[in-house]
């Protein structure tokens, strides 16, 4: 599907200097030096705050618009590609915004081909899932739910795992290898589960507790409970007040989670997320699980196969719609939230439920906002690939393109919020700009990687101007994340009467200093 293009604010803009330069005006641009905006004390505040040491090697990117008009504020390397990180997660949402729609929801059935008599099902019973990232065990029991009040009692023949909605590709273009086993990595597939409210889709939760003496095993348990996952346990409870070597991982290509090290005597209850591989098998033994507890009994095996186009459907469970899903998946950036958008966008327009499908719908819907795509490559919808470019221009067309279409307010209230300490409020900003103009007032999205932080969104001046904004940041040795907050704090403090306060990076507090990763669970 192709979309008209618009006319960008930065379009007519560049059509004026032009202009300008046609009739003898001047507009100068070079590498690494601020555009455009000539000598304004925004202009050199934001100067000294990026002529600092941590970018001696390394690259920035920052842009500064007006929300509404388009007009540039501030550049420095705004059309250089950069590693965008998780704020990939700003084009993968607004497509889906407009592709899907607000309301769309993604659903999973339970089919036959056979009657059921006498409550029984003479056949297999098919498991078909079209994308749910959020469903939890307790819509699996709501199924059995479905099936037991429809009068089944038993099926004589295997449960199928239908998961051909999708491709069967499960990991991203140039993932890192070693990032397989952890929660922000885990594999996409049509058929799916979630352990949690956070809607970690694919994978489970090990918990652990200490033994009841010193020197007795570490005692475990999944989340939810499954036999897909085999814990191989050689954990040992240690001495109270020594410490917690607990290591679990699971080797790559099985579902063999090896949990090692010591835990305390007295410790609490830790948990630990666990990728699964091949998560519709994994979907389909809780659904088995479900059943029993209503009292099915399935006399066959799982097995994963295609549903026949002659199946009736016996139940179904929806989600919650697309644009409540912005919450979890802006908030906390879930990237198996993203990666699912995309290839169910490339379901819904092209048939085809790959990455290439949904790349290519999400990159017309860019185009027709005002982004050049010629000169950005968009690889996955999450930005774990580091084949992913964009430029920070290209981030700000998105931020003032989505600000014109329906559903903007929804999704922009999505976005974190600076330093709003409320997990689904303030999301991964929810510890940063604490107690400053910027604190529940900037509305923005985060991005990283190592040697690459990100930060894009609206903020709005102290004279309630609103602005965007795209800053990234690559090749750092040491952190410029405290810039990032530096930057938005002098945004957000920055009036047409005044200049803006003179901000230290190194006076920014944040309720942690350890988190340099989005998605570390204790951030």
């Amino acid at each position: 599907m192709k979309y008209l293009p618009r006319v960008s604010g930065r379009a007519m803009v560049a059509s004026v200097a032009a202009v300008a330069a046609a009739v003898g005006g001047v507009v100068s641009q070079s590498a690494g030096a601020p555009t455009a905006v000539q000598g304004t004390a925004l202009q050199q505040r934001l100067d000294s705050l990026l002529n600092d040491s941590r970018y001696d090697g390394s690259q920035v990117a920052l842009v500064v618009r007006d929300a509404t008009t388009g007009e540039t504020l501030y550049d420095r390397n705004g059309a250089q590609r950069m590693l965008p990180a998780s704020n990939t997660k700003l084009f993968t949402s607004t497509a889906a915004m407009h592709v899907l729609g607000p309301s769309y929801r993604f659903h999973t059935d339970v089919l036959a081909t056979a009657p059921v008599v006498g409550g029984k099902l003479r056949g297999n019973l098919y498991l078909k899932g079209y994308g749910d990232p959020t469903a939890l065990e307790s819509d699996y029991v709501g199924l059995a739910k479905q099936l037991s009040a429809a009068g089944v009692r038993r099926v004589d023949g295997d449960l199928i795992a239908d998961d051909t909605y999708f491709d069967h590709v499960r990991l991203g273009d140039s993932w890192a290898w070693d990032d397989e086993p952890f929660y922000y990595n885990a594999q996409i597939s049509a058929l799916t589960l979630a352990p949690n409210t956070d809607y970690d889709s694919g994978t489970a939760i090990v918990e652990s507790r200490p033994g009841a003496a010193a020197g007795t095993p570490v005692k475990l348990s999944l989340v939810p409970a499954n036999g897909v996952i085999k814990l191989i346990n050689t954990a040992t409870t240690g001495a109270a007040g020594s410490s917690n070597t607990l290591n679990i991982e699971r080797d790559h290509g099985t579902n063999i989670v090896r949990v090692t090290g010591s835990v305390p005597l007295g410790a609490s209850v830790g948990q630990e997320w666990v990728t699964v591989w091949e998560p519709e098998l994994y979907a389909a033994d809780v659904f088995r699980r479900a059943l029993a507890s209503q009292g099915i009994q399935v006399s066959g095996r799982i097995e994963n196969a295609a549903t026949p186009s002659t199946a009736k459907q016996l139940a179904r469970d929806e989600s919650m719609t697309v644009g409540e899903l912005m919450t979890p998946f802006l908030k906390l950036s879930n990237n198996m939230h993203a990666e699912t958008l995309v290839k169910a966008m490339g379901a819904v327009v092209e048939a085809d439920g790959s990455w290439s499908a949904g790349l290519g719908v999400v990159t017309d819907y860019a185009q027709s906002i005002g982004v050049d795509t010629s000169r950005i490559r968009l690889s996955d919808g999450s930005g774990l690939s580091r084949k992913v470019n964009v430029t920070a221009d290209s981030v700000t067309d998105v931020l003032i393109g989505a600000k014109k279409e329906p559903w903007w307010q929804q999704w922009y209230d999505a976005l974190p919020i600076a330093g709003n300490p409320e997990r689904f409020v303030g999301g991964t900003l929810r510890s940063r700009m604490l107690n400053t103009p910027a604190a529940n007032n900037l509305h923005g999205k985060t991005g990283s990687l190592t040697g690459v932080t990100a930060l894009s969104g609206y903020v709005s001046t102290k004279d309630g101007r609103k602005l965007v904004f795209s800053m990234l940041s690559n090749n750092y040795l040491v952190s410029p994340r405290s810039i990032e907050d530096a930057v938005g704090v002098t945004l957000a403090s920055w009036s047409d009467q005044a200049a803006p306060a003179a901000v230290s990076p190194n006076s920014l507090k944040t309720t942690q200093t350890t988190c340099d990763l989005e998605w570390d669970k204790a951030c």
